[in-house]
């Protein structure tokens, strides 16, 4: 049974000796700890036999406590701590830290209880398993552990990374969470939020985002339906990695520039590959990479293994090295006609015809992000005093703070009325109608990104150009949230597509 105290007792353990204080009525004994402490021992000297809980909020993030929670050796007698310690799988209770479909005082058409249920077992997963290991891949570089794949693989998780479809029929999803032939976008979209909830943006890529992105390739266009069954059988289950391999140094949004070029032999059972790629997602560690072309007479997209001729090299960005990042070289690689995906020299529709999923997926992941940067601030406002006071009673931050929200729920709501009409348009309706309004959806999130980011930064101060303690998660977010203003197609670019698409719809209309 724990042990109380009376704050008079604690008042005594003052000395160089015995050094105790209590936090959110919690009392640690750091004696023995003083000349450990990161931030030195005079820090702690001065609130020996106080309650240290304001300075101590003040400072340091409440997760501190539970990596030092051994020192706790008690309570205040007749006191419960008062601050919230979250449990795996439990949803926040600071506003607007959730959607507000996980909100109980709000209602939504969009979500049925099978919803909650994946929501609810996907985070527990996350908070349990992947979260830990992300954290820990973020700072050392390391690529994803098999451990953590073969877990994924178990649970039905990398099948849905491919959103709804047969792929998922007869598939345990999460323990039964939901079942395959029900499975849809908004399921989808459930995944995708609470997926990157880990708060690593580069171990976030580095989790086999190659997948989502390759794999839809080779299960819509190989021929051999014996050999795709085969490869995905062996990506799903977490055996093979597969990466997208588009683009170039010479072509990014602009596809139609590829140089990597692929020439049949005489006797036209082989491409014989040559050239480079760039900025590769999960290609230094992938054993399949789908690969686009330059045929003789346009673009082509092939499924080449890795193996003779093939190279690839760890790109450093600003995110970490889990990602995978990869230069890629093809050097006189042998690859057989029947790894040719699609039609030759129609490639562009093998890689356009996974674009609206990527993109929208990408849009998912950037309103979560950008949610958890409110749910930082409105956190950091409360607990930080300046001049006296406490952040949140400051005009000008309640300002920002207004703006982020704004900005993040506007966006969620668009994203919610487009996976609506995903969910009630076949493929070939998406593909007609909504590659414009997810282009200007994920330019206008990651617009609101950037404007996110710099008001957290503004909010957090030094803390927030900081890659540990406080702001952390707000460093994290300032330093990476251009990769989803890049990776899919440019802002300029999707923002251009978006109003052709209306263009082509105008009316002859006039003021």
């Amino acid at each position: 049974m724990a042990k109380t105290f009376s704050r008079d007792e604690v008042a005594k353990h003052n000395t160089e000796d015995s050094l105790w204080f209590i936090v959110d009525s919690k009392v640690y004994d750091v004696t023995e700890f003083v000349d450990a402490h990161p931030g030195g021992e005079s820090v702690l000297r001065q609130v020996a036999g106080q309650d240290a809980t304001v300075a101590f909020y003040n400072l340091h993030r409440h997760e501190v406590l539970s990596k030092y929670e051994d020192l706790c050796i008690g309570t205040i007698e007749g006191e419960k701590p008062q601050v919230v310690t979250p449990k795996p799988g439990d949803l926040s209770t600071v506003p607007y830290a959730e959607p507000l479909w996980l909100t109980p005082q709000f209602k939504s058409p969009y979500y049925n209880e099978s919803h909650r249920r994946l929501q609810k077992a996907v985070r527990i997963f996350t908070d349990t398993y992947t979260t830990p290991e992300a954290q820990a891949r973020e700072l050392d570089g390391k690529h994803i552990s098999q451990e953590l794949v073969d877990r994924m693989a178990e649970k039905g998780m990398l099948h849905m990374r491919l959103g709804p479809g047969k792929h998922l029929h007869g598939v345990n999803l999460l323990d039964g969470a939901v079942k395959g032939e029900e499975f849809d976008y908004f399921h989808d979209l459930v995944m995708t939020q609470e997926g990157v909830r880990s708060n690593a943006r580069g171990f976030q890529d580095g989790q086999l985002s190659g997948l989502t992105i390759g794999l839809p390739c080779v299960m819509n266009y190989m021929k051999d339906q014996k050999r795709r069954k085969a490869i995905m059988d062996e990506v799903f289950s977490g055996k093979k990695y597969i990466c997208l391999a588009i683009t170039e140094a010479f072509a990014g949004s602009d596809v139609a520039g590829l140089r990597t070029t692929a020439t049949k032999t005489p006797d036209g059972k082989h491409y014989i590959v040559n050239g480079t790629k760039k900025w590769i997602t999960n290609g230094v560690f992938s054993d399949y990479f789908v690969t686009g072309v330059k045929t003789d007479k346009g673009l082509s997209v092939l499924f080449i293994e890795r193996g003779e001729g093939v190279e690839t090299k760890t790109i450093k960005t600003s995110y970490s090295t889990a990602a995978g990042t990869a230069y890629i070289t093809f050097d006189n690689v042998k690859v057989p006609v029947e790894n040719l995906l699609g039609e030759e020299n129609k490639g562009i529709y093998v890689i356009l015809s996974n674009f609206n999923h990527e993109r929208w997926a990408m849009a998912c992941a950037t309103i979560r992000q950008c949610r958890t940067i409110v749910e930082e601030c409105l956190k950091w406002s409360h607990q930080r005093l300046v001049f006296g006071k406490r952040l949140i009673e400051q005009p000008a931050i309640r300002q920002k703070l207004a703006k982020m929200i704004a900005l993040t729920e506007a966006n969620q709501a668009w994203l919610e009325s487009i996976t609506y009409q995903m969910c009630h348009m076949p493929y070939k309706q998406q593909s007609q109608h909504l590659g414009g309004p997810i282009g200007l959806l994920k330019m206008s999130i990651t617009r609101a990104a950037h404007e996110i980011a710099d008001e957290a930064v503004q909010i957090f101060g030094g803390r927030g150009l900081t890659q540990s303690g406080m702001g952390r998660v707000v460093e994290m977010f300032n330093r990476t949230y251009k990769f989803d203003a890049i990776l899919g197609g440019a802002e300029e670019v999707l923002g251009d597509l978006g109003v052709r698409q209306a263009m082509r719809q105008m009316p002859n209309a006039k003021l």
